[in-house]
């Protein structure tokens, strides 16, 4: 396992499904890991508690991804609580799918706002202290529907294909800083969301993987570890599809 012993890392939207496999990952690397939520209160305290006292530094905080000024306030507490930040996760998102023409204008603007208006809140508000660090570590979590699009997700993949012009772009104004930012694409998951397909549902989406299953949130955290330690010093503007084949 790359060691992340030292490192700093803030992972936003980390009380569940990927977010939380990633919380867990990285502080099993040995990262001091910050994490936020928006709603789930319980079960992203009981996470924090439970990694605590496993001897890892973990903290979960309450906060809204698409609030600029949540953002920056958060990212301001983890510098003046550790010292300094080295690895950002911009993994929340929320889905709100529908045909177009039944697409209402809030449920566009709610996924953009928390899918990628947040990417932007959250890597600004890190920046500065990167900058001057001249080292960070930026993974945003798109998907592979931000490559392909899906038919009802009009809004959920115009914001994914947003996040990854956005690290091609910041990855190019941070190279020479040596912060590397890159994406991950992961296919679906086994996560709430896929549980919620029906039987006929999930035997269609397994007929479109190569590999015919989905993948467990702990294969995707793994590649986001890996992304997030020097291992991977020499890899930036990337999109890294973690999907079973499905976009070859």
């Amino acid at each position: 396992m790359s060691t992340l012993q030292g490192k700093i890392a803030l992972v936003t939207g980390g009380g569940r499904g990927i977010g939380r496999a990633i919380v867990e990952e990285l502080a099993a690397a040995g990262a001091t890991v910050a994490f936020t939520y928006k709603s789930s209160s319980i079960v992203s305290e009981d996470l924090a508690s439970a990694l605590r006292a496993k001897g890892h530094t973990v903290s979960a905080h309450q906060s809204d991804a698409a609030s600029s000024s949540d953002a920056v306030a958060l990212v301001e507490r983890v510098i003046a609580d550790h010292g300094r930040l080295d690895i950002l996760i911009n993994n929340a998102g929320i889905t709100r799918d529908g045909l177009l023409m039944r697409m209402s204008e809030e449920d566009w603007d709610r996924v953009i706002a928390n899918n990628l208006k947040s990417v932007y809140n959250f890597t600004k508000a890190a920046a500065r202290q990167m900058v001057g660090q001249r080292a960070g570590k930026i993974i945003n979590i798109t998907s592979i529907v931000g490559i392909s699009g899906n038919a009802g997700q009009s809004n959920y993949a115009a914001s994914k294909a947003g996040i990854i012009g956005f690290t091609k772009s910041i990855a190019k104004e941070f190279a020479s800083r040596n912060i590397q930012v890159n994406a991950l694409a992961p296919g679906f998951v086994d996560t709430d969301m896929t549980g919620a397909l029906t039987p006929e549902q999930k035997k269609a989406l397994i007929a479109m993987i190569p590999l015919k299953r989905t993948a467990r949130p702990e294969e995707i955290a793994s590649v986001v570890r890996f992304l997030a330690s020097d291992d991977a010093g020499y890899i930036t503007g990337q999109v890294l599809c973690v999907d079973g084949g499905m976009t070859m």
